[in-house]
Formats: structure tokens, C-alpha cells, sequence
């Protein structure tokens, strides 16, 4: 009996010691048992041992792989038996669908009768924590699963943004009390309920059911109503916003043994820009034998209505299947989209390949898609090409050559053409990678220029970069400037990192012209070179620097910003030799810089509606130049500056200022003064006014008084102790001299329709002397005796008091009317000589001859030859009137 005892003990001791021993290597074994009720691929594997605890087996870890891929993981599974019923628990379950594409086809076969399940689950209650299906992790949630009676059950789930509770009874009616599910875009989520008959096997169809649900849209200001109804093989779908009769959507479906089908269905949306309508036909064949096995053919229109009348365009799908694992399916979209001001025609035929889950969208050879029409009210596209054979699109992104070709016209910038072309591997907007090179050209009305451009870059992810630009102009008009031949190119990679963190854009540009013009008898600037470093956030923000220099001219240094819509800056002139400037100065005007020192600031904007702003001031120092008849020493020049829409504002504070102290013409002149403050091009409401104007000029003084343009009242040109003497030294005249000083003043009007010079006047100030050339005497009375005697009084005379009236019109007609009182202290100092003068000239030809002598002298001739006091008008003059008599 002892021996028996034994035995037994270490049995079961040896029993004991197996069964933990088993229980241990559970993790090792299980899975290989398990593979032969498994699916043949597929692999169940258990982390850790389990464990009993609190009346239940429990495993940390369960997981189970589908052709090494894992389908389902488990974690901290329990399962207890208590009072007759099974407790299933997790604590989360992970299903990734990308796995079931692994399963054998046969894996998922399963009895589709509904009361074999319901005997399977009458004595279960299942809770997981939290249920996580792969690609829909944003609808996690709690499930439980519970059986009430023998063939009810309930059905609760709940997370964020995914609830329902369901019911099904004893009847096979499935109650759906609340179903809710976030959809993005709008503020509430969409609730659904109602009830289905639940046919007894799963392969056929619900004999009946009402479902009534609520979408709120951030579109609509009321909610969406949806309502499906159906008896036996016959139903209606309708979507109707609340309190509308008239539906948006209104879908007759029935379905037959192996059809489900919908047929001339209608939909509408009349809440865009513009209302949107058509219809929709639809079969599924084959649906019976499942998702894989099911045909799809479809037919699908829109109908659009723009200011170029109607438009449809049409989407034919299939034949074809939707799969899990390989869909198949061919589509083409053809026709015309008429919008409000754009028409779009596409012919888009390919096939849908791949998942339902992550498909692929490939387009055949002669997919291309055209617009034309109006984007906004000042860009018109005359043709916009994107051909698009060869792309496929999946949810990684669009791979393939990507083309674009746009033939437009801007109400402001003009026509042009642009050119892209490129590869894109995976590619979305900052995912993936894109190389493209584009080329284009056009006119530029506002610049009154022709424009190219040609260069290469890529897309990576969030960095755009511009390896390569080339864009320029045959030449920029634009007021007084012209710039012959600007080319901008790249010195420096343009990148532009698109990251909300840590945004960057960084560029070098360098802009070359061969020749900066300026109109209207100005120079030019030598062949310019304008460096920039650009460096801010993204295209509608940076700061920018650089410099500008044209040969010797510069360096200038600049700065500035871009915020999308304004274009501001700054540079800065420093001193230079006035010398490097004579390029800028006109040939024709014959001046050449000899010295003196230059510099400036300057501040511009520039945009689209504003045009081009700029303001700043200009300085010259001690400045001196040679003229083609003289030379100009001791310029001071200081000018302030506003210029706005070809519009310039000068001396804005302060007036400009000129300042010359001597300047060697036809006259000496020192001690030029003038200053200038105003609008050009001047109106009236704008004026310009010229003042402090003077100078010392023969030994006297001349000034003007202050002139506005708009010019309403005369500017008077005032002339002070004048050196007749110093006058007649430069004119060197050989008929006549004489010395002495003048006064005058002589109003000016510039836009009189008559006059010029109107009632000036001119006054000896003290002794004036008048001396005749003997030969000229000697001539006149040789040929005429009582001349001769008339003559003699006038070789010598000292002129005592004269008084000429003026007045110059604007064809260039003087007259002058003048009595001289003098004596000729040679012959009789007591003897008074009073002459009366009245002249009429041609200033215009006057001066370009400059012989005051010779006409002088001929007029002398032919009035003393006559009788005295009598009127003469000789051939070349136009009215001369004297007389002359003489008193005791």
C-alpha cells in the first residue's frame, strides 16, 4: 500500500509539475497547435504566460498575423465564466485593414445564418476599453456587446467622435437608437436612426426599414435631412434640407436577386455661385456573391449654367469591381463645366486600381483638361492646357509628368505665355518631390516692354527651390526713363521652406541693364548692375538688400521690404566726385563737369494701384562745369523731391535751392540765386512757383519777382544800376558806344494769349553818355549836308534823362517807344538835344543775330539822309519812328 501511495504521489507530483510546465510554455506551444484550426498563412502568438487572477484567465498580450502582417493585437485579454455567462474584456484592440488583403480567400467564409449567431452570443458579454481599427483611428472608442435573453442582444459604443446603441430582438428587428459620427467640416455630427427587419440568413436582403438621420453643415444654415425607406425590393433615398419640400436629392433604388439599382435618379445644389443639377444611374450586379465579386456600372451628370449658357459634363464608371485587395474599376469623365466666367473641358479616362481602402487612380493616354474664360474681371485665359496621361494618384500622392501650358491676358500686365513641365514622384503640395522646368513670354503694357523667362527647380516635401532663372526685357519705359535690355537672373539658389515652425525664404538676384536712357534732352546711365540678397518668411514677406552701381557711378547701397502687395525700399548715394556723373548729362548741351561733390537719399514704394512713389533729396556741392561759350564755377544745388504717378513735388519742406557764384557766358554773371517750390507738371490746383531770382550782371543787379504757374499776375524782371558801359564791351558794337546805368522793370506774362512784355519800362539812373563813330558821322554827312548838321549834335551827347516804354508780344514783336533829353557839351552845354525814338523789331531774329550795331547803323543812315523829323522804315525793320530837335 506503501508502494501504491508512492507511486501515485509521484504521479501526480510528475502530473503537477508537466501541467506547470505546459502552462509556461503556453506561448511557445499554443500558436503551433492553434495552426491547425487556423487559416492556412495566418498565426496566432501570445506574448507572456497567462495568468489567473480575480477569478479569471488572463494574457497580457495576444496577437494574431496574417502573412506576417498583424491583423488583430490584443492587450490585457481576460475571459471568466460566471453564473452561467462568458466575460470577455480587453483593454484595447488593434485592427489594421490593411492586413485582411493577406487572408486566404477562404478565411473569411463564415455561416451567414443570423440565429446561429444569436445561439453563439445568447450567453456572452464582451467589453473593450478601446477599440482602434487602422485607418480610422479617429473614431476609437469603448465597445460592449451584451445578451439580454436567447436571441437578443445590445450593442453600445462610444467615443469622440463615434457613438451608437443598437438593439436586436427576438423578431430579427435591429433598433438603431442613436448613431452618431463626427464628419469634418461641420460644427455637429450626423445622427442617424431607425429600424431594420434583419432577414434570418445574411445573404438576403432586409425585407423592410425606415432610417431617418440629421447632418448640421457649416454650408447650410439648416440642418440636412436624410430619410431611406424601403419594402421588399423597392425604396426611396431623399436628402432634403429642414423645411424645404423640394428634396436635393431623391434616388428610386430596387434590387433583385443579383441587381441593386438605381434608376434615373435626380440630385440638385443650388446654393453655390451658381445652381448645379443632374442625374444618376446606377447597377451593381453580382452584389449577392459579396464586395469582391460585385459589378459596378454607372452613369453620373452635372449640368452647369454660366454667361456662356449651358454646360454638361458626365462620369461613366464600369463595368468594373470595388475590392479589398484589387479593385478594377474604369472610369472617364468628358464634357463641358460652364462656370460663372470660366469654361472648363476635360477628357479624364483611366482606372481605378488597388484597395478601396488606399487606391489608385491612373489616367490613360489623352487625358487633358482646358479652361478658357475670365478669373477675374482684369485676367482672362484665352487657353489653359493640362495634359495629364500617364498620372496616378494615390493617397501618397501624384506621380508622374506633370504639364502645364496658359495662354492669358491681363487687363494691366498684359499677354503672356507660360510653359511647365516637370516629374512628380508621391507628390502633394510640401509631401513628396517634384522637379519641373518652365519657360514663358510676353508683353508688359505698363513698361511698354517685351519679356522672357526660362529656368528650372523642384518641389522636396516643404522646400521649394529655384535653381536656376533667367527673365528679361528688350527694354522698361517708364515717365522719363527708358532701360535698354534688363536681364534678371539668379546668383544665389531661391528657397522657400513652407513650415508654419520655422518658415524661410532666402534668394540672390542680380539685375543688369546695358543702358538706363533719359527722355527729354537728358543722358544716360552707363551699363548698370543691381545686386539683391532677399531674405524673409515666405513670397509675400522679406526684407531685401543690395546695391546698385553703373561703372563709377555707386556703389549705392539699398534696403527694403515686400509684404505681398507693396514693394517699399531705400538706398543711399554717398559722396561722390561730380565728375562720374557726365554720362548723365546731354551731349547736345555742351557741358563737361570739371568738379565738385554729389550726393543723395531716396525712398520709393511701389504697388499695383498705386503705381510707383518715390521721395528724397539730391545735393550738390561747390560744383563746376564748362559751357560751349563759357564756364560755371561755385554750384550749390539742394533739392527735396516727391514724384507720384509721373507727378513731381518740389522742395516738399523746403524750397529747391540753386546757388552759383559765377557763371562766364555771353555775360559775366555772379551771385545767382534762385529758388523753386511746387508741382510738376504744374494746374491750378498744384502751382509752381519760381522765386528769390537774381544776379549781379554788368556791374548791376537783376531780379525777378516770384512767378506761379498757373501764372495769374505778372513777374517783373527789375533791372538795377545796369553798366551800359559793361554791356557795350561785350557787344562790342562799332557803330556806337555808351556808358552810364539803367534801371527797369519789365513785367513778364507766360501765358497771356497777346503779350509777353506788356508796359515795361526802362530809365537812365544818372548820366548817360552816347558816342558815334566818327567814319559813321563823317559817311552821313558827306552825303547829305543838312544831315551832316543834324549829326554833329549827336557825336558827342550826354544824355541826362530817357525813358523808354516796352512792350513784346508773343510772336516776338518789340516796341519800343523812348524820349531822350540830353546835351552835347563839345558843341553848347546850354543847348538841349531831345529826341523822340519809336522801335519795332523781331526779338526772335534779333537775337539769334545779335548785330544791334549794324541795324543801328543802317537805321542811322537812312534817318539822317532825310529830312529831319520825317518817319523811316527800312527794309529790315519793321516801324522804326524818331524825331529829333534842339532847344536853347
Amino acid at each position: 500500500m506503501t508502494k501504491c501511495a508512492k507511486i501515485v504521489g509521484w504521479l501526480l507530483l510528475i502530473g503537477v509539475i508537466s501541467l506547470l510546465v505546459l502552462w509556461k510554455t503556453l506561448p511557445q506551444w499554443l500558436p503551433k497547435v492553434a495552426q491547425y484550426w487556423l487559416p492556412v498563412g495566418t498565426q496566432l502568438r501570445v506574448a507572456h504566460a497567462p495568468v489567473w487572477h480575480d477569478g479569471a484567465l488572463r494574457i497580457d498580450q495576444l496577437s494574431y498575423l496574417a502573412q506576417g502582417c498583424t491583423l488583430t493585437n490584443i492587450s490585457q485579454l481576460s475571459v471568466a465564466y460566471h453564473l452561467g455567462r462568458w466575460q470577455l474584456g480587453a483593454d484595447k484592440v488593434a485592427l489594421d485593414t490593411a492586413c485582411l488583403s493577406q487572408l486566404p480567400s477562404s478565411a473569411d467564409s463564415a455561416p451567414q445564418d443570423l440565429a446561429h449567431w444569436q445561439q453563439q452570443l445568447s450567453r456572452l458579454d464582451l467589453n473593450i476599453g478601446n477599440l482602434l481599427i487602422t485607418p480610422w483611428q479617429q473614431y476609437a472608442g469603448k465597445l460592449t456587446l451584451s445578451s439580454k435573453g436567447k436571441l437578443t442582444q445590445e450593442l453600445r459604443y462610444q467615443g469622440q467622435q463615434l457613438s451608437f446603441a443598437a438593439t436586436l430582438d427576438e423578431q430579427q428587428q435591429l433598433n438603431l437608437h442613436q448613431f452618431s459620427i463626427a464628419v469634418p467640416g461641420t460644427p455637429q455630427p450626423f445622427q442617424l436612426r431607425g429600424k431594420i427587419k434583419v432577414p434570418l440568413s445574411l445573404d438576403d436582403w432586409p425585407s423592410q426599414g425606415a432610417l431617418a438621420g440629421v447632418l448640421t453643415t457649416g454650408y447650410l444654415s439648416k440642418p440636412l435631412l436624410l430619410n431611406l425607406n424601403w419594402q421588399q425590393q423597392h425604396g426611396v433615398l431623399t436628402l432634403t434640407e429642414q423645411g424645404d419640400s423640394q428634396p436635393l436629392a431623391h434616388f428610386p433604388w430596387q434590387v433583385s436577386t443579383n441587381q441593386i439599382q438605381i434608376v434615373a435618379g435626380q440630385w440638385q445644389w443650388p446654393y453655390g455661385p451658381q445652381p448645379l443639377s443632374g442625374g444618376v444611374n446606377l447597377t451593381l450586379h453580382d452584389w449577392d456573391n459579396g464586395l469582391e465579386q460585385t459589378s459596378i456600372d454607372a452613369r453620373i451628370n452635372v449640368i452647369t449654367s454660366g454667361k456662356s449658357g449651358k454646360g454638361n459634363a458626365v462620369l461613366t464608371v464600369g463595368p468594373g469591381n470595388l475590392s479589398m485587395i484589387n479593385s478594377d474599376l474604369k472610369f472617364q469623365l468628358s464634357g463641358q463645366a460652364n462656370l460663372e466666367r470660366m469654361i472648363l473641358n476635360a477628357t479624364l479616362p483611366g482606372v481605378f486600381s488597388g484597395s478601396v481602402l488606399n487606391p489608385t487612380w491612373v489616367l490613360y493616354p489623352g487625358a487633358l483638361l482646358r479652361a478658357h474664360g475670365n478669373v477675374t474681371p482684369e485676367l482672362r485665359i484665352r487657353d489653359a492646357r493640362w495634359p495629364l496621361a500617364g498620372v496616378k494618384v494615390t493617397a501618397q500622392g501624384v506621380t508622374g509628368r506633370l504639364q502645364a501650358i496658359v495662354d492669358a491676358q491681363d487687363r494691366y500686365w498684359g499677354n503672356f505665355n507660360l510653359h511647365l513641365d516637370g516629374q512628380a514622384q508621391a507628390f502633394w503640395p510640401d509631401k513628396g518631390h517634384w522637379q519641373w522646368r518652365y519657360w514663358g513670354n510676353g508683353n508688359l503694357p505698363p513698361l511698354a516692354a517685351r519679356w522672357d523667362m526660362a529656368g528650372k527647380g523642384s518641389w522636396h516635401d516643404r522646400v521649394i527651390t529655384v535653381d536656376k532663372l533667367s527673365t528679361g526685357f528688350d527694354h522698361l519705359q517708364y515717365g522719363l526713363v527708358k532701360v535698354e535690355a534688363p536681364r534678371l537672373t539668379l546668383t544665389k539658389p531661391l528657397t522657400w521652406q513652407r513650415d508654419n515652425h520655422h518658415p524661410a525664404f532666402i534668394a540672390g538676384l542680380e539685375l543688369v541693364a546695358k543702358k538706363v536712357a533719359f527722355s527729354d534732352g537728358g543722358g544716360y546711365l552707363p551699363p548698370a548692375v543691381l545686386s539683391l540678397q532677399l531674405n524673409g518668411r515666405d513670397l509675400d514677406s522679406f526684407l531685401w538688400q543690395g546695391q546698385l552701381q553703373a561703372n563709377t557711378i555707386g556703389p549705392i547701397p539699398l534696403r527694403g521690404r515686400w509684404d505681398g502687395e507693396r514693394l517699399r525700399g531705400e538706398g543711399w548715394w554717398p559722396k561722390q566726385s561730380l565728375m562720374v556723373f557726365q554720362p548723365l548729362i546731354s551731349e547736345e548741351l555742351g557741358i563737361k563737369l570739371r568738379d565738385g561733390e554729389f550726393y543723395a537719399q531716396a525712398a520709393f514704394s511701389a504697388a499695383r494701384e498705386q503705381g510707383f512713389i518715390a521721395g528724397g533729396h539730391w545735393v550738390v556741392k561747390n560744383g563746376g562745369m564748362w559751357l560751349k561759350d563759357g564756364e560755371l564755377s561755385g554750384l550749390d544745388f539742394v533739392m527735396s523731391y516727391r514724384l507720384k504717378n509721373h507727378h513731381w513735388q518740389l522742395g516738399a519742406k523746403e524750397p529747391v535751392m540753386l546757388r552759383i557764384a559765377a557763371l562766364n557766358n555771353l555775360f559775366e554773371m555772379q551771385n545767382i540765386t534762385a529758388d523753386l517750390q511746387g508741382t510738376y507738371p504744374y494746374s491750378e490746383g498744384a502751382p509752381l512757383t519760381l522765386s528769390n531770382v537774381g544776379m549781379d550782371i554788368l556791374n548791376g543787379h537783376m531780379s525777378l519777382s516770384a512767378l506761379r504757374l498757373p501764372q495769374h499776375d505778372a513777374a517783373v524782371l527789375k533791372l538795377n544800376a545796369i553798366d551800359l558801359s559793361a554791356l557795350f564791351t561785350v557787344l562790342q558794337p562799332k557803330q556806337f558806344a555808351m556808358s552810364g546805368k539803367v534801371n527797369g522793370e519789365l513785367p513778364l506774362y507766360l501765358n497771356n494769349p497777346q503779350w509777353l512784355v506788356r508796359n515795361g519800362w526802362i530809365a537812365n539812373d544818372g548820366m548817360v553818355t552816347l558816342r558815334l563813330d566818327p567814319d559813321l558821322a563823317n559817311s552821313i554827312s558827306e552825303s547829305n549836308l543838312v544831315a551832316g548838321t543834324a549829326i554833329d549834335w549827336l557825336r558827342y551827347m550826354e544824355i541826362y534823362h530817357s525813358y523808354a516804354k516796352v512792350d513784346l508780344d508773343n510772336l516776338g514783336h518789340l516796341t519800343l517807344s523812348s524820349k531822350i533829353h540830353g546835351v552835347n557839351t563839345q558843341k553848347n552845354n546850354k543847348r538841349e538835344i531831345i529826341l523822340n525814338y519809336q522801335h519795332q523789331e523781331n526779338v526772335f531774329q534779333l537775337w539769334r543775330s545779335l548785330r544791334f550795331g549794324d541795324n543801328l547803323q543802317e537805321w542811322l543812315q537812312q534817318m539822317l539822309s532825310a529830312q529831319p523829323a520825317i518817319s523811316l522804315q527800312p527794309a529790315h525793320l519793321s516801324q522804326p519812328k524818331t524825331s529829333a530837335r534842339t532847344k536853347e
